[in-house]
């Protein structure tokens, strides 16, 4: 190995260790397991995405995390929570969550997203249902942390059903996600469940997400 080999080496340590510090008095201890990209996140333009780690002690179930978003300049551009990483919390372990926000950390290169927004996902998930993300805190307050002197933050994703998306959309985020939490459903997505009870009765990801 080179001395620049080395160097590289050291500094991505140096920067992956202060990130994960820097999440587990919020997430509690990761996984030894990485889901490794096939494709590096600097090359996202030729098909990569980012590593995803889990965190199973932040709720039951199972929680997935980005872990190359903040903590350095990535190309990602900054939300109201500066740098932040996307989670996503399921009941059981589901790698094709982990797929969801490997991808979707690609798009946030590319636009700005904020919690309370909506976006269409198509079938990602493959299931019967699940249509949409919902962006949300996953705390009532925003939750920030700190990276090598960078503020920074974290997006939950919570998958919808094309009714809730339009339900959002009619009335506001905010609605929804108070009809999440009452039903139970937040902050988890759950693929193949039915809408939340509701008043009444073309995706912007497809390059990303392949659909």
């Amino acid at each position: 190995m080179t001395d620049a080999e080395d160097t590289n080496s050291d500094e991505w340590t140096r920067v992956w260790d202060a990130r994960i510090e820097a999440l587990k008095p919020i997430l509690g201890a990761p996984e030894d397991t990485v889901f490794h990209a096939a494709i590096p996140f600097m090359f996202r333009d030729v098909g990569g995405s980012a590593d995803v780690l889990p965190f199973p002690n932040y709720v039951a179930g199972a929680t997935y995390v980005t872990a190359e978003l903040t903590g350095e300049d990535v190309g990602q551009l900054p939300s109201s929570l500066g740098q932040y990483e996307l989670m996503i919390c399921t009941l059981k372990e589901l790698n094709v969550a982990a797929s969801f926000i490997a991808k979707l950390a690609c798009y946030t290169c590319d636009a700005v997203l904020e919690a309370g927004e909506t976006m269409d996902i198509g079938e990602f998930f493959g299931d019967s249902s699940l249509r949409g993300v919902i962006f949300a805190h996953p705390r009532p307050e925003p939750v920030s942390f700190e990276v090598l002197g960078q503020r920074c933050g974290l997006l939950l994703c919570v998958g919808i059903t094309s009714q809730e998306l339009a339900f959002s959309r009619a009335k506001g985020s905010a609605e929804l996600l108070a009809r999440l939490e009452k039903h139970g459903v937040f902050p988890y997505t759950i693929p193949g469940r039915q809408s939340v009870p509701l008043p009444g009765g073309g995706s912007l990801l497809r390059k990303f997400l392949g659909g």
